[in-house]
C-alpha cells in the first residue's frame, strides 16, 4: 500500500517500511548505493557530501539490539548526522505514554529521521501515518525486517555477483521471523528461488501461499542450495510445546560440518542474521568456518543502512560501476 505523503527521494517513497512493496528497481537503488560507499570505504577514500550532515536521526529502539541498532549509529555518524537514541527503559512510555504521543514529541524537537524497533507488529506504519518525517523499520514485532534483508542480499551479490538464478534456503523459526518474512519478498523479487525448512509447528499457516519450497527433512533441503541462511529459535515468542527442546531441534535440524560436507555444495554460503545460538543452530565450526559470511553481513549492515539513510532523505541515487 503506497504511504499516504508523497516523496521526491531517488526512491520514490517517504519511508522504508517493509521489502513486501519494494520493487526490482527500488532495491537495486539500494544495492547500488550502498555497493558504492563499500567500495570507497575499502579504499580509505572519502564519502560524497551527504544531505544528513548536521542533520539527526532519531533511533527509537523499545527491543534490545546489538547489530541494528549500533550500524544504525554508526551510519548516521559516517554520514556526518546527529543521533538521538531512546529506548523503553530510557523514555517515558515506561511512564505510560502511548507510542503515538512519544512519537510526535519526538517530532517537536524536528529530527530528519526516525528509525523504529517495536514488539508490535505495523508499528512503523502507523508512525508513518502520523508524522511527517521518514520512518525506517528496524523490526516490527515478527512482521518484517527490511533493512537486514537488503544487507543480506547485498551480501550475497558480494559473493556470488547476482541474485536472479540463485537458490537460497532458509532454516529454523520461520514463523515468528520478521527476517525470514522480509528476506522472501525481497529475494524473491530479485529472481531468486526460496526454500524454507523447519518443524511444521515453526512455519507459518500457509507458508507455500509466499512462494517459497518447503522441506522437513535438513538433508534434503540443503542440495543443491546457494546460500543457506539459519535463524535463531526465538524462545521469547515461543508458545509452550512449539518444539520439544533445544536439543531435540538441534538434532533434527542444526547444521554442522558432517552434514555441510555430505549434503551441501562445496561453495554454499552461511548467514545469520543474528545473535547466534552457537550449538543450536549450528556448531562453531559452521559459525567460523569457510563457508560462513555472518561478519560481513555485519560489516555490510553499516553500509546498506548509511544507503537507506541517505536515499530517503533525498540523496541522489549512487550507481555502481559495472
Amino acid at each position: 500500500m503506497e504511504n499516504s505523503h508523497t516523496s521526491s527521494n531517488a526512491l520514490g517513497i517517504k519511508s522504508l517500511l517493509g521489502t513486501e512493496t519494494l520493487s526490482h528497481s527500488q532495491i537495486r537503488t539500494i544495492l547500488d548505493c550502498a555497493s558504492v560507499y563499500k567500495t570507497l570505504w575499502d579504499q580509505k577514500k572519502a564519502f560524497p557530501k551527504s544531505p544528513l550532515s548536521e542533520k539527526t536521526v532519531s533511533l527509537l529502539f523499545f527491543e534490545n539490539s546489538t547489530r541494528t541498532r549500533g550500524s544504525f549509529e554508526l551510519a548516521a555518524k559516517r554520514l556526518g548526522a546527529n543521533t538521538m537514541v531512546l529506548t523503553q527503559d530510557g523514555s517515558s512510555t515506561k511512564k505510560g505514554e502511548t507510542l503515538y504521543d512519544t512519537a510526535k514529541t519526538i517530532e517537536a524537537m524536528a529530527p530528519h529521521v526516525l528509525v523504529l524497533r517495536h514488539a508490535s507488529a505495523g508499528s512503523p506504519h502507523h508512525l508513518d501515518r502520523i508524522l511527517n518525517l521518514p520512518v525506517i523499520n528496524a523490526g516490527d514485532g515478527f512482521h518484517e525486517h527490511p533493512t537486514q534483508a537488503l544487507l543480506d542480499l547485498m551480501t550475497i551479490e558480494d559473493f556470488r555477483g547476482q541474485i536472479a538464478g540463485l537458490k537460497v534456503l532458509i532454516v529454523g523459526d520461520i514463523a515468528h521471523s520478521r527476517v525470514a518474512r522480509s528476506n522472501i519478498y525481497a529475494l524473491k523479487t530479485m529472481g531468486a528461488t526460496v526454500s524454507v525448512c523447519g518443524p511444521r509447528t515453526l512455519l507459518p499457516p500457509k507458508v507455500e501461499k509466499l512462494g517459497v519450497n518447503v522441506f522437513d527433512r535438513l538433508d534434503q533441503a540443503l542440495e543443491g542450495q546457494d546460500v543457506v541462511m539459519l535463524l535463531r529459535i526465538q524462545t521469547e515468542r515461543l508458545t509452550p510445546g512449539q518444539i520439544p527442546s533445544q536439543g531435540e531441534y538441534t538434532r533434527f535440524y542444526g547444521v554442522n560440518g558432517p552434514l555441510l560436507r555430505k549434503y551441501a555444495k562445496p561453495d554454499v554460503l552461511i548467514m545469520h542474521p543474528g545473535p547466534i545460538n552457537r550449538g543450536v543452530e549450528l556448531t562453531p565450526e559452521v559459525a567460523d568456518g569457510p563457508h560462513s559470511v555472518i561478519l560481513n553481513q555485519v560489516a555490510n549492515g553499516v553500509l546498506l543502512r548509511m544507503a537507506v539513510l541517505h536515499l530517503l532523505v533525498g540523496g541522489e541515487a549512487l550507481r555502481r560501476n559495472k
